[in-house]
């Protein structure tokens, strides 16, 4: 009997969620907020040539307009907190965030704006725009991938999903000069996930 209440509340909260749709068409329009409990950046380089020295950013966010009838349209502006660097090493994490790597006390934050969006299929896209980091702004893209949107009950607004990758060299940036590709590899690969909730 003990056991009825949590499964009964299990199947109303199951009943509340719908299959998420994965046509762009069948979205509102508007604008969308990063929901930042369910968002991650990530990013990996190569050591010694060998394996992928993985970290993250902690503090990210991010908006999203968006209209459906003209998808090629929407624009997107992301904001990453260099101080929020995070490898599981402090001491490391406090090397990154110096003069020589991502120099986050003078340039705080890591931005990209986005310039020309294209939809290349059904659930994929490109978003070009421009990334700077250290107060250096190069060209940068992403390729994005739609997971679809839904209406989140809990927070009683509408939600979409996406992934994205970006490939950018530390070397475009100044970041880590003194550091042959050798042994910290010139190149970044960044993952993201995030959802959106469409603001009121």
């Amino acid at each position: 009997m003990r056991f009825l209440l949590p499964v009964l509340i299990l199947s109303m909260v199951t009943a509340c969620v719908s299959a998420p749709t994965r046509d762009p068409a069948e979205l509102p329009s508007g604008t969308w907020q990063l929901d930042t409990d369910h968002a991650s950046v990530h990013w990996r380089s190569r050591h010694f040539g060998l394996a992928w020295y993985t970290a993250r950013f902690d503090r990210i966010d991010a908006s999203l307009t968006f209209d459906p009838a003209e998808p090629g349209q929407a624009s997107m502006t992301a904001i990453i907190d260099a101080g929020s660097v995070s490898t599981g090493n402090e001491t490391f994490d406090d090397t990154l965030r110096g003069p020589n790597w991502f120099s986050a006390e003078r340039h705080p934050q890591i931005l990209f704006q986005s310039s020309y969006i294209e939809v290349t299929g059904e659930e994929t896209g490109i978003v070009e725009g421009e990334l700077t980091i250290r107060g250096v702004t190069r060209p940068a893209r992403m390729d994005i991938t739609f997971y679809g949107g839904n209406f989140n009950f809990l927070e009683n607004r509408d939600v979409i999903g996406f992934g994205a990758d970006m490939v950018v060299a530390r070397s475009d940036y100044g970041i880590g000069p003194f550091i042959p590709a050798a042994i910290a590899g010139d190149e970044i690969r960044i993952r993201i996930e995030a959802e959106f909730l469409r603001e009121e």
